[in-house]
C-alpha cells in the first residue's frame, strides 16, 4: 500500500530491471511504500536467441522513477540501488555506452564457449555471462568492456563508467572467495561488493529521472538476490523462492554450498556470508499469455492432481535442479481440458520447486529456516497454497514481493552502514503465512515420484539425486506412528 508522506521523511529508491518491465519503489525504513512506477520492456526471442536493446533500459528507468517520485513532497531520497537479470551481458565503449544488443539471461547461443570453459575447469553454465561475452567477441569480432545490465543504468545515473558489483559479476566468472577475475582475454571491469557507494546522481540524470542530484548510488545485486532481500531471507537456513517468468531459489548459509556441477552457485552478501541458490528455466512464463489467471486458478482447483504431469520449461534447456542444455518441456498424459492443462502447469512448477529443495538437501545446504514466496506469481493465493501443499512445508508471503524493495533495503544499508539483515527485516512486512494441508501433500506424492523417474530416464536428472528425492519423499509420506 502506498503511504502518506511526512515532512522531512527519508525514502530509499529501489529499481528492478526485469525481463518485461522496469519497476521502481520508494520505501521508508519501516517498509511503507511511498511511491511506485513501472515501464514496459521489449525484447527479441527466436529459438535460443534472446536480446534486448540496452537503450530501452534507460528510457524505462526514466519513466518508472518519475512515476515513483511524482507525488513525493517533503521526502528526502536517501539513496538508490539497481538490480538486473542475472547473466545478462553486453559490451560497452570507454564511456560506458553500449556497442550492441544485450544477450539476456537465458540466451543459449554460447553453448560451445561454455563447453570449452568447462574443459578448462571453470564451472559455468551455457547461459552464463562469461561464455556469452566470449561469443560476442567471436561471433561479431566485437571489442569493448564486458558490462552487466545494471551497470548501464548506474553509469547513466552517475555520469560515467562504474565498477560492477560482485553479485552480477559471479556469472561472468568472478571468484567471490579470491575476489579475482579468471585469466581470460576479455576487458573486464573493476568489481566491488554490493552496497558499495558508486557515486551520486549527476545533474543530467536528475533532470531525466526526477531523482535529486547528489543522491548516493549504491552497487546492487542480481534480481534473485534482490528478491531474497525483499523476503527478509538473510539469516542462515532461510530460503526465498522467487517465481516470475522463471523460478529462482536463494538461501542463506554461513559457508558456501559446494556443488562441483555448478548447478548451485553462491553469491556473497555484503557482510561476507553466503547466499547459495540456483535459477531454473521453469516458471510462470510457461502459462498461456492470453488466459485470465484468476479464472483459470479457480477452474484448476478441480484437478488435483492434474491428468497430466508437466515439467514446464519456459525455454530450451534446464539449469537447476539439474543441468540439461537440451531439455525441453515435457507432458506425461493428456489433460482433460484447458483448466486441467493450467493445473498441470501450476503443479509442474511446484514439483520442480520441490526437486530444487531436494537437490539442495542432497548437497547439505541448511534448510531449517523459514521459506518465503516472492515474485510476480506470489500474487496468486491459489498457486501459493498449492506450492506449500506440494512442498509439504509452511511458507510466508510478504506484502511486497518485488525485487525493487530489496534494492531499497540495500540502498539503505549502503548509505547508513546498518547490517542488511536488520534493515531488511524492518522493511519487510509479511502478509500471509501458509500452512500445508497434509492430505493434499499426499495427493501430489505419486505424480512427483513419476516425474522424478521420467527426468531420470531421459538422462537429465542424475540417478543419485533422484534416489535422494525418492528417499525424502518416502520418509515424509510414511503414516505417523501412534504415540507411545
Amino acid at each position: 500500500m502506498t503511504g502518506m508522506t511526512d515532512e522531512n521523511e527519508t525514502a530509499w529508491l529501489g529499481i528492478d530491471l526485469g525481463t518485461q518491465s522496469v519497476r521502481a519503489l520508494a520505501v521508508t525504513a519501516g517498509g511503507t511504500v511511498l511511491g511506485r512506477g513501472s515501464a514496459p520492456l521489449g525484447g527479441r526471442r527466436e529459438g535460443v536467441r534472446h536480446e534486448q536493446d540496452p537503450g530501452e533500459w534507460w528510457e524505462a528507468v526514466r519513466t518508472a522513477s518519475r512515476a515513483a517520485l511524482l507525488t513525493l513532497t517533503g521526502v528526502r531520497i536517501g539513496g538508490v540501488a539497481v538490480c538486473g537479470t542475472s547473466g545478462t551481458v553486453l559490451l560497452t565503449d570507454a564511456e560506458g555506452r553500449p556497442t550492441g544488443p544485450a544477450l539476456m539471461y537465458d540466451d543459449g547461443r554460447a553453448a560451445d564457449e561454455a563447453a570449452r570453459l568447462r574443459e578448462k575447469g571453470l564451472a559455468v553454465q551455457d547461459t552464463w555471462a562469461l561464455p556469452k561475452a566470449l561469443w560476442l567477441v567471436r561471433e561479431h569480432g566485437a571489442k569493448g568492456r564486458v558490462t552487466h545490465q545494471p551497470d548501464v543504468v548506474t553509469a547513466r545515473l552517475t555520469g560515467g563508467p562504474v565498477p560492477a558489483d560482485s553479485s552480477h559479476a559471479l556469472k561472468t566468472g568472478y571468484d567471490l572467495q579470491r575476489d579475482a577475475w579468471p585469466d581470460i582475454a576479455l576487458d573486464l571491469p573493476e568489481v566491488v561488493r554490493p552496497g558499495t557507494r558508486l557515486g551520486a546522481v549527476c545533474p543530467a540524470a536528475a533532470e531525466a529521472t526526477g531523482i535529486p542530484a547528489g543522491t548516493p548510488v549504491v552497487a546492487g545485486m542480481t534480481d534473485g538476490c534482490a528478491a531474497q532481500i525483499a523476503a527478509g531471507a538473510l539469516r542462515p537456513g532461510s530460503w526465498n523462492s522467487v517465481l516470475g517468468t522463471t523460478l529462482v531459489l536463494k538461501g542463506a548459509a554461513p559457508e558456501p554450498v559446494r556443488d562441483p556441477t555448478g548447478v548451485v552457485y553462491n553469491h556473497r552478501a555484503p557482510d561476507g556470508t553466503w547466499l547459495p541458490g540456483g535459477a531454473s528455466s521453469v516458471g510462470a512464463g510457461a502459462l498461456p499469455a492470453d488466459a485470465d489467471p484468476v479464472a483459470m486458478d479457480e477452474r484448476a482447483a478441480a484437478f488435483e492432481p492434474s491428468g497430466a504431469i508437466v515439467y514446464p520449461l519456459v525455454s530450451r534447456g534446464e539449469r537447476f535442479p539439474f543441468r540439461a542444455p537440451d531439455a525441453t518441456a515435457l507432458t506425461l498424459g493428456t489433460p482433460a481440458d484447458d483448466a486441467d492443462h493450467w493445473a498441470g502447469l501450476l503443479q509442474g512448477v511446484g514439483f520442480a520447486e520441490r526437486l530444487c529443495l531436494d537437490y539442495l538437501h542432497h548437497l547439505g545446504a541448511p534448510l531449517d529456516g523459514p521459506l518465503t514466496f516472492t515474485g510476480g506469481a506470489a500474487r496468486s493465493p491459489y498457486w501459493n497454497q498449492l506450492r506449500a501443499d506440494i512442498l509439504g512445508r509452511p511458507a510466508r508471503v510478504p506484502e511486497q514481493t518485488e525485487p525493487a524493495l530489496g534494492m531499497a533495503a540495500l540502498a539503505a544499508h549502503g548509505v547508513t552502514g546498518e547490517p542488511l539483515a536488520d534493515v531488511a527485516e524492518r522493511m519487510v512486512r509479511i502478509r500471509t503465512t501458509l500452512r500445508p494441508n497434509p492430505e493434499r501433500t499426499a495427493l501430489f506424492a505419486e505424480p512427483y515420484a513419476r516425474l522424478i523417474d521420467e527426468l531420470t530416464q531421459r538422462g537429465w536428472l542424475p540417478t543419485p539425486v533422484a534416489a535422494h528425492a525418492h528417499s525424502r519423499l518416502n520418509r515424509e509420506n510414511l503414516p505417523e506412528r501412534p504415540p507411545t
